[in-house]
């Protein structure tokens, strides 16, 4: 998986838990949990969602590198390396 594709799928996963979030507003390096108001069930989804969109194992010490468009697009490309 390359970045765009990862960058991709992050948005995908938001948008799936958060049908009206507007990810223009949210830059790379945006906590986007924060930008969005998501939640922590809100943010459990996502991480579920993304697991399933990528069939990547997401582990709970992952959820900190996944705080960002950009961080989990590093975190997806890494893992599928």
């Amino acid at each position: 998986m390359n970045r765009t594709d990862a960058l991709d799928v992050v948005r995908e996963s938001i948008a799936c838990v958060i049908p009206d979030a507007d990810l223009t507003s949210v830059g790379p390096d945006d906590t986007f949990r924060e930008a969005l108001e998501m939640d922590s069930l809100d943010f459990l989804s996502f991480i579920e969602t993304l697991g399933e969109r990528t069939g990547i194992r997401i582990d709970d010490e992952d959820t900190p590198q996944l705080t960002t468009l950009s961080s989990s697009a590093d975190f997806l490309v890494a893992r599928t390396q």
